[in-house]
């Protein structure tokens, strides 16, 4: 009898490693869109009211994201975005390359010519402490020169961010500099760019689906900028 009960203890220990094993290891994928009031990026406006489309698909660890961005009341000033992100996870540390792509110089995708390349490529390392995540980007190709001498830039952010609970929203804080001379961030030197306090809510809408809506305000102390924006995600799954 207690041989009979080990082996399907056994059993279904393994059966249970299977299962876990085959629900980490399946394809995972996402698609949603945001609506925001203002495209702020890192401290810098760039853009008025936007539609983000945002899919990704992940695979142990591994993600391709494609994310974009395109004005719906400035056409004419605001510029369409397609980045495009490839990244690794594993624990809390992320490792990753972000080809960022504009229409303001070239509307012309497939176009990598130097000084007129739309594109711009990035790698960042980021680590999840739990109460505290820290990252760093460094633009590593494309249009990031200085304009006086043309010589690559290799314009960095450095970012910490600390989300938490509080009045039944979800908060998140942020702070973000600019750790030398960059033309891409226009900064002469250590800069300050990006400090945000953003809340979101879900509201019910129905038994099955919520509406989460988010407010956020940001300041740019190298710029004396101030924004406040507001917006909405819409997520198929």
């Amino acid at each position: 009898m207690k041989t009979k009960i080990l082996l399907i203890s056994a059993l279904l220990l393994m059966t249970g490693g299977i299962a876990m094993a085959q629900k980490k290891s399946r394809v995972e994928g996402s698609l949603k869109a945001d609506f925001v009031s203002s495209y702020i990026w890192r401290g810098l406006q760039l853009g008025r009211v936007s539609f983000r489309p945002e899919m990704s698909v992940g695979w142990k660890g591994l993600s391709l994201t494609a994310w974009g961005s395109v004005g719906l009341t400035n056409h004419k000033d605001d510029k369409t975005e397609i980045d495009m992100t490839l990244s690794y996870q594993t624990g809390g540390l992320s490792l990753g390359v972000i080809d960022y792509w504009t229409d303001e110089n070239d509307k012309r995708y497939f176009f990598y010519k130097k000084d007129k390349t739309g594109h711009a490529f990035e790698g960042f390392v980021e680590y999840d402490f739990g109460p505290l995540t820290a990252s760093w980007q460094t633009f590593f190709a494309g249009a990031d020169y200085q304009e006086e001498d043309d010589k690559r830039a290799f314009s960095s952010y450095f970012q910490l961010e600390a989300p938490f609970r509080l009045a039944t929203c979800d908060w998140e804080a942020t702070f973000g500099l600019v750790p030398w001379k960059s033309d891409y961030y226009d900064t002469s030197g250590f800069s300050v760019t990006y400090l945000s306090l953003r809340a979101t809510k879900d509201i019910k809408i129905t038994n099955s689906f919520s509406l989460p809506l988010f407010g956020q305000l940001v300041a740019n102390p190298e710029s004396q900028s101030f924004y406040f924006v507001a917006g909405f995600t819409l997520k198929a799954f």
